[in-house]
C-alpha cells in the first residue's frame, strides 16, 4: 500500500518475531507505568579495555525520572560485591518497593536475600525480553553510543573515572 517492495520471505521473517499472545505485553506495560515512582532496575553491561580485558559496569537507576542511582565497575562480579553495591544504592529506607532485574546468574542467592532484606520485591524479567528492562537498556546504548564507542578504556579506575564524568555531565 505503501509503494514498497518487499518480498514474502521477509514478511514471514518478521511475523515469526512478532508475539503471538499481546496481552503479557499490556500487562508489563500496565504495570510499569502504574508504578513507575516505585521501580528501580539493575544491570550489567561490558567493556573491553586495552588490553584485550573486561570490565562489568554495574549500575541502577530510577525509572521515574529515568536518573542512573548508583554506578560502579569492577573485574569480578560476585553476589557479594552486587549485594554490596545495592547497599550503597539504597541507604537510609530509600529502596524502592520493586527492582527489576534480567537472569544474569550474579543476581541470584545472595543478591535476592539482599533485596529481600531491604524490603523490595525482586521483579525478573522472561527470557530474551530486553524491552522490560527497556530504560536500563536505553541507559546501556546511550553510554555506549555517547562515551564508549568514542574511548579506550585501560583500567578499571580509568572507567570510573570516565562513567562519573558521564553521569555528571548528564545532570
Amino acid at each position: 500500500m505503501l509503494g514498497f517492495e518487499i518480498s514474502e520471505r521477509t514478511v514471514l521473517r518478521w511475523m515469526r518475531k512478532a508475539p503471538k499472545d499481546p496481552e503479557p505485553v499490556k500487562r508489563w506495560t500496565a504495570f510499569s507505568q502504574n508504578h513507575r515512582e516505585a521501580i528501580a532496575a539493575m544491570d550489567f553491561f561490558t567493556v573491553p579495555t586495552l588490553t584485550f580485558g573486561v570490565l562489568y559496569c554495574f549500575f541502577v537507576n530510577a525509572h521515574d525520572r529515568r536518573r542512573i542511582l548508583h554506578c560502579n565497575v569492577t573485574r569480578y562480579p560476585t553476589g557479594a560485591w552486587v549485594s554490596q553495591q545495592l547497599r550503597e544504592a539504597f541507604p537510609y529506607d530509600s529502596a524502592p518497593r520493586f527492582l527489576i532485574h534480567d537472569r544474569e546468574h550474579t543476581f541470584d542467592g545472595e543478591v535476592l536475600e539482599t533485596v529481600a532484606s531491604l524490603e523490595i520485591t525482586a521483579v525478573r524479567i522472561a527470557v530474551r525480553s530486553p524491552w522490560q528492562n527497556g530504560i536500563a537498556e536505553r541507559f546501556v546504548e546511550n553510554c555506549r553510543r555517547d562515551l564508549l564507542n568514542h574511548v579506550i578504556v585501560l583500567d578499571e579506575r580509568h572507567l570510573k573515572r570516565l562513567m562519573n564524568e558521564y553521569l555528571e555531565a548528564d545532570v
